[in-house]
């Protein structure tokens, strides 16, 4: 065990709890550690349901495009920790050295007292953040917003609401509008927000919120909007028109995400020539999100000539957007579809899967290994079949993958197969073949 591992282990033993939202805590360790967040570069704030990685991916593409560095903050992690906190110095994930470092003053200047395993590492990234160089920080909210540990900054250069839906129910509400009203607890006094499209009852939340803070609030679909042009993408606002390439990430749902981004970039006055944009789209990168997977040890498992897609989506609008993104393939090139599936206990597997009625062959459930909050293949197996899909649990992963290798060979056809459900299922893929995030 090494000695970032045995820090993280202390830090998660700190609390009785892994989620218990508050901001008293952070306030205090942030005072003892002399307030790193009064000294952090311009800040642009990022909350959501769905979306918010590769929103937050596609912003630090555009910006680097024209040199500019970038300091990132996300969550969870796929593989390593340090994939949460990007330093705009060298553009990498924090190096184990300063990343120890960082935790080990958090751990000292907190004395042992009462604080969230997430609370800790975050305020460990913002004194990282602080003492190093960067032009902006892009950070991602961890779980609601008006809570969160991140939700420090008093007066970010503009805040964003991704899509909201259902997710984490027993921490931010039983219905869209609670929900929606802890994202848009990152809204500040006189500061932008761009918001994607949503549902009636978050919509009109987050723009009494906005109004209330005398927030100017730009809507997509509304005030800007960003679609498919003759295998080209339009973005197009009340000042202009801009002729794009196509998002390199997959999915309808990205010209959205890439919208959003950009009219972000906008309200914050950061945003470049049509030139930077365009290889941002072009060199973005997000991983876990219906990545395709091409080697390694698992893809080897997989009857000759697969396709094989990894996402790490867990919620209904994720399965919404994912079900959709599939659906386009089987227009395009016709495969029989296999999910391989694992999820947490925290989450709404019927509400996942129905979008994949009609759609998938099979399920098969398996376990997430890495989280001890798994749900078990036989209990996910029954969700999937309330959702009218066709499910068989398995042990693990490898068992599932031979199932689906049989299935084709008795059906002789090539097939389509989807690895779902949960980032930490989509870390272990990442990590057994051997494509851990750079």
């Amino acid at each position: 065990m090494d000695q970032i591992t045995r820090i993280l282990d202390r830090l998660l033993a700190l609390h009785p709890k892994e989620i218990d939202l508050s901001l008293g805590r952070m306030h205090r360790l942030l005072a003892a550690l002399g307030h790193p967040e009064r000294r952090l570069p311009p800040v642009i704030h990022v909350a959501g349901t769905n979306g918010k990685g590769s929103v937050t991916a596609t912003m630090r593409a555009i910006l680097e495009a024209t040199g500019r560095r970038c300091h990132v903050y996300t969550s969870p992690h796929l593989v390593s920790f340090n994939e949460r906190i990007r330093l705009g110095s060298d553009g990498r994930y924090v190096s184990d050295p300063l990343l120890f470092d960082a935790l080990q003053r958090c751990e000292e200047a907190n004395g042992g007292a009462e604080i969230t395993f997430f609370e800790i590492t975050t305020a460990a990234a913002l004194l990282l953040f602080a003492e190093h160089p960067a032009e902006i920080l892009l950070l991602e909210v961890g779980l609601g917003g008006r809570l969160d540990a991140t939700n420090v900054v008093d007066r970010p250069l503009a805040t964003v609401i991704t899509p909201v839906s259902m997710d984490h129910e027993k921490f931010l509400g039983d219905d869209l509008a609670a929900i929606a009203a802890e994202k848009a607890g990152i809204i500040k006094p006189g500061v932008p927000v761009i918001c994607a499209a949503q549902e009636d009852e978050a919509l009109a939340v987050i723009g009494r919120e906005a109004a209330r803070k005398r927030a100017c609030l730009k809507v997509s679909g509304q005030d800007f909007v960003a679609q498919a042009d003759q295998g080209r993408m339009a973005y197009q606002d009340e000042d202009e028109l801009i002729d794009l390439p196509l998002p390199v990430l997959g999915g309808r749902h990205q010209f959205a995400n890439a919208g959003l981004a950009i009219a972000t970039l906008k309200a914050a006055g950061l945003l470049p020539g049509e030139a930077a944009i365009a290889q941002g789209l072009r060199t973005v990168n997000w991983p876990g999100r219906l990545q395709p997977v091409t080697h390694g040890g698992l893809y080897e498992m997989c009857p000759e000539g697969s396709e094989v897609w990894l996402d790490g989506g867990h919620n209904p609008g994720a399965g919404l957007a994912i079900a959709g993104f599939m659906g386009e393939l089987e227009e395009r090139a016709p495969r029989p579809l296999y999910l391989v599936a694992g999820m947490l206990t925290t989450k709404d597997p019927v509400g996942f899967f129905r979008p994949f009625h009609g759609l998938a062959r099979h399920v098969g459930t398996v376990p997430v290994t890495s989280s001890n909050t798994g749900r078990t293949p036989e209990d996910l197996a029954d969700l999937a079949r309330c959702a009218d899909l066709e499910a068989t649990p398995f042990q693990s992963l490898d068992a599932a993958l031979s199932d689906v290798a049989a299935c084709a060979q008795k059906d002789g056809e090539a097939p389509r197969i989807l690895i779902c459900g949960s980032l930490y299922l989509a870390g272990e893929v990442l990590a057994r073949s051997g494509m851990a995030p750079e």
